[in-house]
């Protein structure tokens, strides 16, 4: 399958990305709701249900937390330009999905793709959770390009045949379909709890494996630190 041609750019990398399509007439992206920071008058809006049913929408957003909807983004009125964003500071990566070149990928990092590309919610990484801590992955296939967003910037890793490397399931953000891949807990309980760890993924090559810097969960318990004791203070 050959890959459409897509004009975008991504700016103000890597801390503040911003992904900048141009659509021209008869071109279409799908972003997630939320996702869009502004587009010109020229592209019209077309609001989806993940799923056929409201209800298949309903029990994915209690499993996962996702929105019940996406977005489709298309020039109805000429060429026209439309800025997409996410995470509260962070990168944006491309990767070239294709039928032979699938990922898994964070439910959190999806930003946008075009519309060749298949998101599959049915996947059982999605509906029952198997990366834990409330972590939820998306099985990607198609083709077609797909934007994800991080938390801090994005490392990448290459991996051998055989090659394994071991991840904190809050920095993992995407992986090869072609990697195997085992979600366990760091360690023993005295890791899990002292260590201040929970679910890690041993991801065996070959293929590709992106990672974020930065932990959103970690942030949020130093924010409750400082805020934490403002909170007690007014309550008492």
């Amino acid at each position: 399958m050959e890959l459409l041609i897509l004009n975008y750019e991504i700016k103000y990398k890597p801390s503040y990305s911003l992904l900048v399509v141009t659509l021209n007439p008869g071109e279409a992206m799908i972003g997630e709701s939320g996702s869009l920071v502004y587009m010109q008058p020229t592209i019209g809006v077309q609001t989806h249900g993940r799923k056929k049913s409201i209800l298949g929408s309903i029990g994915m957003a209690i499993l996962g937390g996702q929105s019940f909807f996406v977005n489709e983004f298309s020039a109805t009125g000429g060429q026209g330009e439309a800025g997409f964003s996410a995470a509260p500071l962070g990168d944006i990566e491309v990767l070239e999905v294709s039928p032979d070149k699938g990922f898994i990928i964070q439910k959190s990092s999806f930003i946008a793709s075009q519309k060749e590309v298949n998101l599959d919610t049915e996947w059982q990484g999605f509906t029952k959770g198997l990366f834990g801590q409330g972590l939820f992955m998306i099985k990607v296939s198609g083709g077609g390009l797909l934007f994800i967003n991080t938390f801090g910037a994005i490392d990448k890793h290459i991996l051998a045949p055989g090659e394994k490397l071991i991840v904190d399931n809050f920095h993992l953000v995407a992986f090869s379909d072609t990697c195997q891949y085992k979600v366990t807990k760091f360690g023993g309980w005295k890791e899990t709890v002292l260590g201040g760890e929970g679910f890690v993924t041993e991801i065996t090559g070959p293929g590709e494996i992106y990672i974020q810097t930065k932990n959103i969960n970690e942030l949020a318990n130093w924010l409750w630190t400082i805020l934490e004791p403002r909170v007690q203070a007014k309550a008492r």
